[in-house]
């Protein structure tokens, strides 16, 4: 069974597929990712495979309706991302420059052709890391959904954001970025893109990317972008993992605007959820999280962002040492 169901309190829909139970947990002998297998081949350096396992796909039935509850076809498509070739790499700041670059060009080229098809309304580009958060599989990927609606969260940022720019008449991306430049909460920059933890931040070690010039979609950054972007993701993942000095467990999402519509007030970004309070602590998202949506945030945003920022100038130490950084 694989269905949409709709929860009328929320607005919510719920993804449900019986075939998620079948996924693989952590295999010890045997990663589907690694070159040479059925799915993969050999001779690439980055790669776009179907989930074996997806809540969502084209060929998804027409589901049975019920009296008062309404269901929809579960249409969209899941994917996985492999990022390298290479297996015992911890995360995307041990990817060389030119191996990240593509896999940021990858989301460039995926984001176009999904675009086309006229049954997606949103992609969500995303990427956990960490047992900790559930990841199945060790080998470095990402993922992406293509769904046929606007998830919850992206649609109350979009009406922020254009309630903004309606009473204000600028992006309201853009005015964070002005706020958050040269702060205490930046973390780190370079020409395109900047790295810092929000004001408002929900987790405590939270990051988020934003580019300095005004784009809705990966497919307007051009070439120099696309490196940017690719190095202060790197700078990223390696500022939280030399942090707590351990490899940290973390969600990363990316918001595009949806594909269907003019969203010329919205901002492209880039959002990292880790979930370490301590290199010992997991922060729990516990009843009045879960319960009402809204976080707690045990401690001060500016102190770890300070701490993040120490653990920056360590990794772009070590990056220079190594050549990769711009």
């Amino acid at each position: 069974m694989r269905e949409l169901r709709y929860n009328p309190l929320t607005g919510q829909w719920i993804m449900v597929s019986a075939v998620r139970r079948n996924r693989p947990w952590r295999p010890r002998d045997f990663c589907p990712f690694c070159p040479g297998t059925e799915e993969t081949g050999y001779g690439w350096e980055v790669l776009l495979l179907p989930n074996r396992f997806p809540m969502l796909s084209f060929d998804a039935p027409k589901p049975e309706q019920e009296e008062f509850y309404i269901k929809a076809r579960a249409i969209g498509q899941c994917s996985v991302i492999v990022e390298t070739p290479e297996h015992e790499l911890r995360d995307l700041d041990e990817l060389p420059k030119k191996q990240m670059t593509k896999v940021v060009e990858l989301w460039r080229e995926v984001t176009a052709k999904l675009m086309e098809n006229s049954r997606v309304a949103y992609l969500a580009i995303f990427r956990n890391k960490g047992e900790e958060i559930g990841v199945s599989l060790t080998h470095p990927h990402g993922q992406l959904y293509a769904l046929p609606f606007i998830p919850l969260k992206a649609r109350l940022k979009i009406e922020n954001s254009r309630n903004y720019y309606h009473r204000f008449g600028e992006c309201l991306f853009c005015r964070i970025l002005k706020e958050e430049a040269n702060e205490e909460r930046a973390i780190y920059e370079n020409e395109s893109f900047i790295a810092f933890m929000p004001f408002f931040a929900s987790w405590p070690f939270e990051i988020h990317v934003y580019p300095k010039r005004h784009v809705q979609y990966l497919t307007q950054l051009n070439s120099k972008e696309t490196r940017n972007l690719a190095d202060v993701l790197q700078v990223a993942t390696g500022s939280l993992n030399e942090v707590l000095e351990r490899d940290m467990p973390y969600a990363m999402m990316v918001f595009q605007a949806p594909f269907k519509g003019k969203y010329s007030f919205y901002h492209l970004h880039i959002e990292f959820y880790p979930i370490l309070r301590d290199n010992r602590k997991i922060k729990y998202t516990a009843g009045i999280e879960l319960g009402t949506w809204e976080f707690t945030y045990d401690g001060i945003p500016e102190e770890n962002a300070e701490k993040l920022k120490e653990a920056c100038r360590r990794v772009i130490k070590r990056l220079n040492a190594e050549g990769r950084c711009l």
